[in-house]
C-alpha cells in the first residue's frame, strides 16, 4: 500500500458512519490580515502574510535593491523599521512591519566556486531549492538540507533552520564566511578568521544585525542518496531511535497522533542506480488524517483502529537520486508549528510525554510530530550551542485551526530541560529566560545595538525578544 492510498479505505468506511456536529477547532480565533489601503501618495498598500497566514502586516514600502551599494543607501536613508523578508516560512513575527520590507531577490544564485576546496559563494536571497542543480553541476552538494527547500539561505541561517543527522549541523554551520550590510551602511565581510565575533553572531542573527547578501559555504562532493521510509510500532521505533540516529547519515521519525505506529526515514549516500521518488504522497496522507479526524471526532477509538489498520498494510518506500532531489519534500498542506531543541538524552522521554499530553488533551490534532537530531555548534544564538547533539520535537496545527491551546499545553514540558525554541517557530520565551539559556545572548544584544544604534532593524517583536521593550 502506498501512502497516497494509505487511508483511502479507512476514510471510505468512515463515510458510512453518522457524523457529529462540525467543530471549527478555534478557526474563529485565527488572526486576519489587514485590509489593503491607499496611502497619501495614492499608491495601494497590500498586506504581507507569511506562508501559514498567521503573521501579517501592511508595509508602506516593499523594496528590492539591485546592488550592495543600493542596499546600503536604502538602509541608511529609510525611515522607520526595516525588515528583510525571504519566503515567509517563519511562524514567529520576525518579519512583520508596517514600514519597509526588503527583498533579496537580486542577491541569489551561485556566484563562484572552488572545485578543489569544495566551497561555493551564493547569494543570500537564494532559495535552497534553486541551489541544487548549479551546485551539482559544479560537483558539489550541501552537507545537509531541511525537508522544506523554499526558504532563502539568509532566512534559513537567521533562524537556525536545520535538517537531521547526529553528525550534521544546522545550515549555518556550513557557512565559512558571509557578507553583512549593516543599518549604518557598512559592508562587512566576516569569517572565523576575519571579525570572528561578528561571524559567530551573524550566523544566526534573526535578521537583526543587517542584511546578509552572500554566504560562502563549505560543501561536499555531489552524490546520490538513498531514502528509505517505513512504518513500525511507535514504542519499537523509540527504542531503536538512538541506534538509527548513530548508524545513518540522516534519520528522523514521524509520530502520528492517535495512532500506535510511527514512520521512520533514513537517508544515506549510495552508488545504487537512480530510482526516483515519484509523486509526493505526504500531503494526501495528511489530508486523509484530517478527514478521519473530522468524520470520527465522536468515536476516537474507531479513528485509532482505522489508522492503525491502514498503516499496517504500508509497504516500505525506497528512492535513490541526486542529493537535492532526495532531501526536500513538498509541503502543500499549510500549518503552524512549535519546535523545541533539547539535549539528546532528554529527547525520547520528553517525546513520550508530549505524545501523551497531545493525545489526552487535544483529540483534534492530526498532523504528525517530527523528531530529529542535530549536531551542536558554537554560533551565539544557535539553539544547538554547547551541545554535542541536540534532539528536536516539532508539533504542528493545521493552518485554519487555532494553534495556541496545543502549544500552551506542550511548551511547559520543555522548560525543566532548558529547552531552546527554533527561532522561526512559535514560542513564548522572554529575553530574561533566553539570556539564561544562551551564554552569549547578552553579547548578541550589545553587538546588535552597536551595529544598529537607532534600532531600525527591530520590529516590536524583536524589541521584546531582545529585551528592549
Amino acid at each position: 500500500m502506498k501512502r497516497r492510498d494509505l487511508l483511502t479505505g479507512s476514510a471510505g468506511l468512515a463515510l458510512t458512519m453518522p457524523l457529529a456536529g462540525c467543530d471549527d477547532y478555534g478557526a474563529a480565533n485565527m488572526p486576519q490580515p489587514p485590509a489593503a489601503v491607499v496611502g497619501p501618495d495614492g499608491q495601494r498598500r497590500l498586506p504581507w502574510q507569511n506562508w501559514s497566514g498567521y503573521q501579517s502586516s501592511l508595509p508602506e514600502r516593499r523594496l528590492a535593491p539591485a546592488s550592495e551599494d543600493a542596499l546600503a543607501r536604502l538602509l541608511v536613508d529609510s525611515r522607520g523599521t526595516i525588515r528583510p523578508v525571504g519566503s515567509g516560512h517563519s511562524f514567529t513575527p520576525l518579519v512583520p512591519t508596517d514600514d519597509t520590507l526588503i527583498s533579496l531577490r537580486h542577491f541569489s544564485g551561485l556566484l563562484q566556486h572552488d572545485p578543489q576546496a569544495l566551497t561555493a559563494t551564493v547569494g543570500g536571497g537564494s532559495r535552497l531549492g534553486s541551489l541544487g542543480e548549479p551546485l551539482h553541476a559544479a560537483g558539489q552538494a550541501l552537507i545537509n538540507m531541511p525537508d522544506i527547500d523554499a526558504q532563502t539561505l539568509a532566512g534559513s541561517m537567521a533562524t537556525a533552520t536545520h535538517g537531521t543527522g547526529a553528525q550534521l549541523g544546522a545550515l549555518h554551520t556550513a557557512a565559512i564566511g558571509l557578507r553583512l550590510v549593516t543599518p549604518t551602511g557598512d559592508i562587512l565581510d566576516c569569517s572565523a578568521d576575519t571579525r570572528p565575533e561578528l561571524f559567530a553572531a551573524a550566523q544566526v542573527s534573526l535578521g537583526a544585525l543587517g542584511v546578509i547578501t552572500q554566504v560562502t559555504l563549505q560543501n561536499v562532493p555531489t552524490t546520490r542518496m538513498r531514502r528509505h521510509v517505513w512504518v513500525e510500532p511507535f514504542d519499537a521505533l523509540v527504542e531503536r531511535f538512538d541506534g538509527l540516529a548513530a548508524a545513518h547519515h540522516s534519520f528522523e521519525m514521524y509520530c502520528i497522533p492517535h495512532c500506535d505506529l510511527a514512520v521512520g526515514i533514513t537517508i544515506d549516500p549510495t552508488d545504487e542506480p537512480v530510482q526516483p521518488r515519484g509523486p509526493e504522497q505526504d500531503n494526501d496522507a495528511v489530508m486523509d488524517l484530517k478527514r478521519l479526524r473530522d468524520l470520527l471526532s465522536w468515536f476516537p477509538a474507531a479513528r485509532r483502529w482505522l489508522i492503525n489498520m491502514a498503516l499496517q498494510g504500508y509497504q516500505p518506500e525506497v528512492a535513490v537520486d541526486v542529493w537535492h532531489r532526495i532531501f526536500p519534500s513538498s509541503r502543500a498542506v499549510r500549518f503552524n508549528e512549535m519546535e523545541y531543541h533539547l539535549p539528546q538524552e532528554a529527547l525520547l522521554p520528553t517525546l513520550r510525554e508530549v505524545r501523551r499530553r497531545l493525545e489526552r488533551q487535544h483529540p483534534g490534532v492530526f498532523f504528525p510530530m517530527e523528531v530529529r537530531v542535530v549536531r551542536g555548534d558554537e554560533a551565539w544564538l544557535s539553539p544547538f550551542q554547547g551541545h554535542e547533539t541536540s534532539g528536536s520535537i516539532a508539533v504542528h496545527r493545521y493552518y485554519e485551526e487555532d494553534p495556541q491551546p496545543l502549544f500552551r499545553d506542550v511548551e511547559p514540558l520543555y522548560q525543566p530541560l532548558a529547552g531552546r525554541p527554533h527561532w522561526g517557530k512559535m514560542h513564548t520565551l522572554t529575553a530574561e529566560t533566553l539570556a539564561d539559556r544562551y551564554p552569549r545572548f547578552n553579547d548578541f544584544v550589545a553587538l546588535q545595538a552597536r551595529l544598529d544604534p537607532q534600532g531600525r532593524m527591530l520590529n516590536p517583536y524583536l524589541r521584546t525578544l531582545l529585551g528592549h521593550g
